[in-house]
């Protein structure tokens, strides 16, 4: 595992590529409509080709048994932050609009984009195998409860949507082929490794683009208000320290590490897109999802720093 000062060697390049998305867009080479498209990229192309390469495998029962973790990691996590997120969200003194927004900043990150950028500079392809274990529930989580948070309403959830959203489907089609005694013909694997690998630039692009598009008077405006430093503490600190638990548990260091710093991704931009969908308030979630896209460069190390400084105390 790679000691704190080499981890911040790696996201140096990722927040590079970040500041390159931001200068593009003010500068107009990225247009008004290039985080669509460059999302829509990520979301149908690169992203389940990544999955689909990372997935490449043999299994094994060592792999049964870490993926039994990861899903119990998960599954501990995402109740906590439901249960605490609606906690928080009934006590808030914020308009209805801006209060279905609080909820799924806090409860939802950017996993599929920042989390995999960085897990892959960090383990490589064995990191996404993991990443994407761990992100199972999630996916099903954002895709259900995420839309019911703003539309309150069972026929709210989309199923159809949640069925064929690639990334679920990559997901399950990599797994069965990690079960069967096959594996994808060479030509294949080359084109998933190549157009999968196009993820993380894209996606550090994608947030500095995002960036650029926060207004200064939208800035001042909502960093005044507490609320959003309240969400970005939660989703980027205190949910993550919850997993440290597990260390008493002896969970094997790699698999906690990848818990861990995928849980303190900053909130999804997805929270942006189902508060502009349903009637949410779209520029406070998209300034929370902005901030806590800014403060994880700091929170991501320290949290990285301080499983570095406790593994000899129960790895020995």
């Amino acid at each position: 595992m790679l000691s704190t000062g080499a981890f911040l060697q790696v996201l140096v390049p990722l927040y590079i590529i970040a500041a390159i998305g931001f200068a593009s867009r003010k500068m107009s080479i990225l247009n008004s409509n290039a985080n669509q498209v460059i999302t829509q990229l990520m979301l149908y192309i690169t992203l389940p080709a990544l999955i689909l390469y990372s997935l490449n495998t043999t299994f094994s029962t060592e792999l049964l048994t870490d993926s039994a973790w990861l899903v119990a990691m998960s599954i501990f996590i995402l109740c906590i932050s439901v249960i605490l997120a609606s906690w928080l969200r009934r006590k808030a003194m914020l308009p209805e609009k801006q209060k279905t927004v609080y909820e799924s900043l806090i409860i939802f990150g950017n996993q599929g984009f920042i989390g995999f950028a960085i897990i892959y500079l960090l383990m490589a392809e064995q990191g996404i195998i993991y990443l994407t274990i761990f992100n199972i529930c999630y996916l099903i989580l954002i895709w259900t409860y995420g839309i019911y948070i703003f539309t309150k309403r069972e026929q709210g959830v989309n199923w159809i949507a949640l069925f064929f959203n690639p990334g679920i489907l990559s997901t399950l089609v990599g797994l069965v082929m990690l079960f069967l005694p096959y594996t994808w013909p060479r030509p294949f694997l080359v084109t998933f490794e190549s157009v999968g690998k196009m993820t993380i630039p894209l996606s550090m692009l994608l947030i500095g683009s995002l960036l650029a598009d926060i207004g200064w008077q939208e800035f001042r405006r909502y960093s005044k208000n507490l609320y959003v430093w309240n969400a970005a503490m939660f989703k980027l600190l205190i949910f993550p320290l919850f997993l440290f638990v597990f260390l008493f548990l002896h969970v094997p260091y790699p698999l906690l590490i990848v818990a861990v710093l995928t849980s303190a991704m900053p909130s999804a931009s997805t929270t942006s897109v189902y508060a502009q969908k349903f009637g949410g308030d779209a520029s406070f979630a998209s300034f929370g999802v902005m901030m806590t896209t800014l403060l994880c460069m700091l929170t991501i190390p320290l949290l990285y720093s301080l499983l570095q400084w406790l593994h000899p105390f129960f790895y020995s």
